[in-house]
This record gives C-alpha cells, structure tokens and sequence, in this order.
C-alpha cells in the first residue's frame, strides 16, 4: 500500500459512496466522471485493493470500502476543521466557526441567536448544521456542539445550561374546532403528532414518563421541524419545547400536570479551541442566550 496517496484520492471516494454514482459524484465535486473515475482507479492501485464491483444496478462498495470510509470521513473533517483554523484574521474575531444542533434548536431557537451574534463580530461566518445525531466534536465534525444529553469525552469542554421543558400543546385554531383532553384517556379520542421510524425521542424521555408506540400517532414524522409545522397547522396535539410554545400564543398547552418532561441542554466544545477568539466568543454568547431560552416557561 502507497502511504503517500493523494488526499484528493479520498476525497473522491468518499463522494462516490455518499452519492452511489461516479457521476452523481462527478457533479457534486466539480469534477468529470473520467476524471472521478481515475480518482477511485487510483486509489484502488495504491491500497493493492477493489473498493467497487460493477454491476447493472451501478456501483457495489466491497468490504474494503466499508472499512475505508470512516477513515476518510474522519479525514474529510479535519481538512474542513483545519480550513476553519486558518480563516480567522489578526484580531481574532474573523473566521468561521460551525456549530451542531438539533432539528429543533438549530431551526427555530439558534437563528435569532446568531443574528445577534452576527451583529456584534459581522467578520465572523456561521456554518449550522442540524442534525438529531450527536456530532463528533473530538473528530472535529464542528467547533461547537448544543446536545440535550450531557457530554462524556474528556477532552471536551462542557457547560450545563439548563432544563428545557417539553409538553403537549395544540393549536388554538384545533382547540376551538375539537376541544382538548381532560384526561390522559380522552387524549386517545384525539390526534396526535410523533415520530415514524426514529424512536430516539421517545428513548430519551422514556424515564420520565410512558413508553409510547407509532401505531399512537395520526401524523408521523422523524423530522422535529415538520412535526413542529403540523402542530402549527392545527393538525392536532403534539410535543413542543416550553420556549417555543412562550413566544407563540396561539399554542396552548394540553394536560400539563399529566404530561411534561425536563431534558439537559449542555454546550460543548474541544478544550483546544478554547484559546480561539472567535470560538470562544460564540460558546458564551451561546451560553447566555440559550440559558434565557432555558429558563421560559
């Protein structure tokens, strides 16, 4: 095996498993498929191995692809960590700093954070990535993690800012038109919002309160957001976030004695970035707002 490969090598290997074409690949780095195609013929001669068996359904990753991939998705993160590291200027306050969060924290409580943020650094670039999966700060996937479960790796600097409360809640619009439950067993007479096949909601509130199974909800969805927008639409009841429910009156809540659950927002970054002007800027700014969003009931 050639230890000297070329990164661009990976780089295009990597998008041909995301994309699952040497074309689809080819448009999405820039690139012809010739010329991607070379790529991956390349790195299959370097590592003395095939990473693609041809077939009329396209291309099939052998074993050796699937152990090649998370190496160069973890090299494919250091190249855009160290890209962040060298975007920042004399001052400090110039750069890019990219954050995770959650559907829900990202898309709705994070933008008007970051605009005040941006009012104050306007040198400084925000990348956002929403996700519900728990980003590797340690690989550098970002600077800067929101998580509604305490972070346990050692190198990460990590701060508790709160509980944020989560109830049910309707649209008054399907109040007027249905009314609400009085009690836990009216609330089967109505429907409900929840997820579709990805449970980790339900997981990790499930030491609070009963298990619930998808066949309970009329309307199923994995992606927070939409559940958020159907439950905006007056589609019927479902869960929201005590701080979103705040700023918007017309959601009222539906059995709040019988059903409310606390989940722990913790920020967290890699104890190397502390000594980042920018990063270390934006974890407090972060910090201070997200624990005012916290603190709404």
């Amino acid at each position: 095996m050639d230890s000297r490969l070329d990164w661009n090598l990976y780089a295009s290997f990597r998008e041909v498993m995301r994309q699952g074409s040497l074309s689809a690949a080819a448009r999405t780095l820039g690139l012809t498929q010739p010329t991607l195609g070379r790529h991956v013929a390349a790195l299959e001669a370097g590592l003395g191995t095939a990473l693609f068996t041809r077939s009329p359904q396209g291309l099939i990753p052998t074993a050796a692809a699937l152990e090649l991939l998370p190496r160069a998705e973890e090299m494919h993160a250091a190249a855009e960590a160290a890209a962040r590291a060298i975007s920042g200027g004399p001052s400090g306050e110039t750069g890019v700093v990219r954050i995770t969060a959650s559907e829900i924290i990202g898309g709705v409580v994070l933008p008007p954070i970051l605009a005040a943020f941006r009012a104050l650094h306007p040198a400084v670039v925000i990348e956002l990535v929403l996700t519900n999966r728990n980003e590797d700060l340690l690989r550098r996937d970002a600077d800067i993690a929101v998580r509604m479960v305490r972070p346990v790796q050692s190198a990460l600097v990590a701060r508790r800012i709160g509980s944020v409360g989560i109830g049910l809640y309707a649209h008054r619009r399907y109040a007027q038109a249905h009314g609400l439950p009085a009690t836990l067993d009216d609330l089967a007479a109505h429907p409900v919002i929840g997820f579709d096949r990805d449970d980790t909601a339900r997981r990790s509130v499930a030491a609070e309160g009963p298990m619930v199974s998808r066949e309970a909800f009329a309307f199923r969805c994995d992606s927070d957001l939409a559940q958020l927008a159907a439950l905006r639409a007056g589609f019927g009841i479902g869960g929201c976030q005590a701080g979103i429910a705040a700023d918007e009156p017309d959601l009222v809540p539906v059995l709040p004695d019988a059903i409310r659950f606390e989940l722990e927002m913790w920020l967290a970054m890699h104890e190397d970035l502390r000594a980042v002007v920018r990063v270390r800027l934006m974890f407090e700014h972060l910090a201070a707002s997200l624990g005012q969003y916290a603190r709404r009931r």
